[in-house]
């Protein structure tokens, strides 16, 4: 589901961004929404975080270490460290 949202913008930063929008082929409303999403991905270390466990999981698995392999590998770095 879509939700429209409203801004105000200076009108030469509007014109150079709909100059933008035709060179690449979009809409402004395209533009803004990629631009947002972009911000979004590069600030949202939560979201980040989560990927990451998600892909270091599903290398685990697709190298079929188990939970105890891994808990023995952190108790033995712990160990190296003390």
């Amino acid at each position: 589901m879509s939700t429209q949202m409203l801004i105000r913008i200076d009108d030469e930063v509007k014109n150079r961004l709909t100059k933008l929008a035709r060179l690449e082929g979009k809409t402004t409303s395209e533009m803004v929404r990629e631009l947002i999403e972009e911000r979004i991905k590069e600030r949202d270390i939560g979201a980040y975080v989560d990927d990451l466990w998600n892909r270091i999981g599903k290398k685990l698995k697709a190298k079929r270490v188990t939970p105890a392999a891994i808990e023995k590998a952190i108790k033995a770095s712990r160990k190296n460290q003390g």
